[in-house]
């Protein structure tokens, strides 16, 4: 009997996740390979985010990069980054979801990612995995770095939600609908937000997918739960006051989304070389699944007599 990541063992009140996606954000890639500022060499940190990647699932439903794919807009860094992510996606049998970002230049993405004429034109898309419905919104705009959705966007979202789909729609774009405590990414927020909020209330909006702050977060926005990942590139030190937070080459991190019929979990994954134990594994796993639910809990749960 084999079990991926224990997918296929069910020791609880839930059914395994009818999806598993991978959430990703912020590379940052460069022209050449560049380290970015100088310092962080994000090719090799997204190699190692793609190893960890492997790992977590066989089969995703998706890989979705939620934007900052490159750091200039570079046509070379566009091609760089596809030739590292996609042959895994299809190692692992998966679609890749490319999601713009500040950084990002929209002519290049369209034509170096999505094979699409070189224009202005919002990158978005709808996605059917299997029921789950997936929109990429588009929350770049040209010259600038602060995020916003025009009418048209809007009003776009707002068709595609009309009719729901089977297991219901998770939106993915770029800068989270959520405050920040730090200070500098209030200057770089998402505008139009209670037009968001509009369109998306009484719809079958289950999860917003975000990234562009480069640390974890949580929060909801309009009912709808939000969560950003972090970044592979490098992450915030938010271990320090608000004021004095700044990047670090370590703690980045992806997550790992499980889509339940009644909710919809977020892992964060970090990746990071570090000893592990070897209790827990498939054979401990195989174990568990022999018993009854009753000898389960007086194996593993009944404490020791003190």
């Amino acid at each position: 009997m084999t079990a991926p990541a224990g997918n296929e063992y069910v020791f609880g009140r839930h059914q395994p996740a009818s999806h598993v996606l991978i959430h990703v954000s912020d590379p940052h890639f460069l022209a050449g390979g560049a380290r970015l500022g100088g310092r962080y060499d994000v090719e090799a940190n997204f190699a190692r985010t793609l190893e960890a990647i492997r790992l977590v699932h066989p089969h995703p439903a998706a890989i979705v990069v939620t934007g900052d794919l490159t750091d200039l807009g570079e046509p070379d860094a566009y091609r760089r980054l596809r030739d590292a992510l996609e042959p895994v996606a299809a190692e692992l049998g998966t679609v890749v979801v490319w999601v713009a970002g500040n950084h990002d230049e929209r002519p290049a993405l369209r034509e170096g990612l999505l094979d699409l004429a070189p224009t202005e034109e919002p990158v978005t898309g709808v996605w059917d995995l299997d029921g789950l419905r997936l929109i990429a919104l588009d929350t770049s705009v040209p010259g600038w770095h602060h995020g916003d959705l025009d009418e048209a966007q809007l009003a776009w979202l707002r068709d595609v939600l009309a009719e729901p789909a089977p297991h219901g729609t998770l939106l993915a774009m770029h800068h989270p609908p959520l405050p920040s405590h730090l200070p500098l990414f209030d200057i770089l927020e998402l505008r139009h937000q209670d037009e968001l909020a509009e369109v998306i209330r009484g719809s079958d909006v289950r999860g917003i997918l975000a990234g562009h702050l480069h640390y974890s977060a949580h929060g909801t926005f309009a009912g709808v739960p939000v969560s950003v990942s972090s970044a592979t590139c490098y992450t915030m030190n938010v271990s320090l006051p608000a004021a004095d937070v700044n990047g670090m080459d370590a703690a980045q991190a992806f997550q790992l989304v499980h889509v339940h019929p009644d909710t919809i979990t977020h892992t964060v994954v970090p990746v990071t070389a570090a000893p592990t134990g070897e209790f827990f594994s498939e054979a401990w796993l195989e174990r568990m699944a022999a018993l009854t639910p009753e000898q389960r809990l007086e194996a593993f749960s009944r404490k020791r007599a003190r």
